[in-house]
């Protein structure tokens, strides 16, 4: 959004963008922004009222006012839903097999992930490896928490493609252990916040960084709303 708001700018066009996520519009720095605290999906707040909305389009058209960019204005009124709360998700017991904790949860994991395949019968797993293989790159992610560099374990493929497969495997399994369907990303925060899984790979993407590792590599192994700081040492 970020870019093709500049693009537009350099042909002549004046625009304004509307931003949910804040650390995304900082990188993108479109000329002019108004970053929203609203949950995803709702870019004006609230659904169904026409005066909250108004305001929100005044205040972002506002901008067009300021002579110079790039320009980035919080609007004053934050909106919290409970979509990105973790779902409530029994984790099955890990496999007792001769494996690393994280590892021997995603064996355990794999009954509920082949009972949610063989429901809907299909998957989101598979851009670079297949649900049974999961196991096994977060073996690899494991030695990137312990130090290792990530180019030297043998990935067998682009590392934030392979970290896609693993969070969606885990939220395929998710489906088939809550009684519930997930809203929004609640299995995705679950997966991040609460599976030795999702922090392992968390913890690898902080070692990533701070080994000053080409941004792409490791910025993108999670969603940017699932980016948070622990400690690694």
């Amino acid at each position: 959004m970020g870019t093709l708001a500049s693009v537009l700018e350099h042909a002549g066009f004046a625009t304004v963008a509307l931003s949910s996520i804040r650390g995304q519009i900082e990188t993108t720095s479109p000329p002019r922004a108004l970053h929203c605290e609203f949950p995803l999906g709702r870019p004006l707040g609230k659904p169904n009222d026409a005066d909250f909305q108004r305001e929100v389009l005044i205040a972002a058209f506002s901008l067009l006012e300021e002579p110079d960019g790039p320009v980035l204005v919080d609007y004053p009124i934050s909106i919290e839903d409970d979509a990105d709360a973790p779902l409530s998700c029994p984790i099955p017991p890990s496999d007792t097999s001769d494996r690393n904790p994280t590892a021997a949860e995603a064996l355990g994991l794999l009954p509920a992930w082949r009972r949610t395949q063989e429901t809907y019968g299909r998957s989101t797993v598979g851009k670079v490896v297949t649900a049974e293989q999961v196991p096994d790159m977060l073996d690899l992610f494991t030695r990137i928490t312990d130090g290792e560099s990530w180019e030297d374990i043998g990935f067998p493929g682009d590392p934030t493609k392979i970290a896609a497969d693993i969070k969606n495997f885990y939220e395929e399994a998710a489906i088939s252990l809550s009684n519930l369907p997930p809203s929004a990303r609640s299995a995705e925060s679950w997966f991040v916040t609460e599976t030795l899984g999702g922090q392992t790979i968390q913890t690898a993407r902080i070692k990533m960084k701070e080994a000053g590792v080409k941004f792409y590599f490791w910025y993108y192994l999670l969603p940017m709303t699932q980016h948070h700081e622990v400690d690694t040492k």
